[in-house]
């Protein structure tokens, strides 16, 4: 047996990936790439380290003769699926897909109301022959069915879950080469994941600025009514822009993470993303409903400050209850 398939057998019965044992050799995962694959070979001084990390001898490693592993079988290695680049590109594909569907409902939902305002919007100005009563009917009306639509893309998203749920919920390592393929991939990507980010959020953070400027400047309701509309156009805009990107990117840290135990930092992002599932658009919630109960846009917009300071506390009280849990 030769050095290199030597060096894949005691890594894999010790259950690390190449970007582990890269670590413990203070190397670039590269190197271990190259040795594994025989484009290159080791030093004196890495085989000695080496040694020492797998707890063999160097006459273990260097002579071809040595066939008998000392350290153990491979029973650790068993239980780790080993995905493919067909795998792994698969993966991300349908996690893009589910995320398309997935904004779409939520940009429904978002504008569901939007056909609520523009009816009372006419009805204020008296055009349309509408009233008050038949506008808020015909926009309830709409917002059931455009929530209904929504719901139903939601539910489509079931039929995905088998093809997800091996890199989400299991074990694994990365086929030799993909790592290196993704994390190519994760680099080009980052540029355009930026620059739509940041236009993702300036909506986010512009979007209540023309109902406030109207607010300072005209009385009219029906005025106010259309600048509520152009503040949820911009919200489901930037919804639009940033969750497939997101997604992508997400899928493509999912895939270089190479094993399936969280880490720390992982587990910290997970409980800020299930908090935000529901906290952002309570807040949303809130804001809409005292902004429309009072009509002072112009003192309602502190919702967002102290929302943002509150959902870092609740944050960080979710990881001081999940430490004392776990004593």
């Amino acid at each position: 047996m030769i050095l290199a398939d030597k060096i894949i057998r005691l890594r894999k019965q010790l259950g690390w990936s190449q970007e582990e044992l890269a670590e413990k050799m203070n190397i670039s995962r590269q190197s271990v790439s190259k040795w594994e694959s025989t484009n290159s070979i080791p030093d004196l001084n890495r085989i000695i380290k080496l040694a020492e990390i797998f707890d063999v001898s160097t006459d273990f490693l260097l002579k071809d003769e040595h066939e008998v592993f000392n350290s153990g079988d491979e029973s650790k290695d068993t239980n780790i699926l080993q995905v493919s680049l067909e795998q792994a590109t698969k993966y991300v594909e349908t996690k893009i897909e589910v995320s398309n569907i997935v904004t779409k409902g939520v940009t429904l939902c978002v504008c569901s109301v939007i056909p609520l305002f523009f009816f009372l919007a006419m009805a204020e100005t008296s055009k349309l022959g509408l009233t008050d009563d038949i506008a808020t009917a015909m926009g309830v009306v709409s917002i059931l069915v455009m929530v209904s639509i929504a719901v139903s893309f939601f539910i489509k998203t079931n039929q995905y879950e088998s093809d997800v749920e091996v890199i989400d919920n299991e074990e694994f390592e990365l086929a030799y080469g993909v790592h290196s393929v993704f994390k190519e991939k994760l680099q080009k990507f980052k540029p355009s994941y930026n620059k739509r980010l940041s236009i993702g959020i300036f909506l986010f953070i512009v979007s209540f600025v023309p109902l406030m400027v109207v607010n300072m400047f005209s009385n009219g309701s029906d005025v106010v009514l259309m600048m509520l509309i152009v503040l949820i156009l911009m919200i489901a805009a930037g919804v639009y822009i940033v969750a497939p990107i997101s997604a992508q990117y997400d899928a493509y840290n999912s895939i270089l993470k190479d094993t399936g135990g969280d880490t720390e930092k992982s587990k910290r992002t997970k409980r800020a993303e299930k908090l935000a599932a529901f906290y952002w658009p309570l807040l949303v919630a809130i804001f809409l409903g005292w902004s429309l109960w009072t009509m002072n846009w112009a003192v309602t917009w502190i919702i967002w400050p102290v929302g943002a300071v509150l959902f870092v506390a609740l944050v960080g009280l979710m990881e001081l209850l999940e430490k004392e849990q776990s004593r």
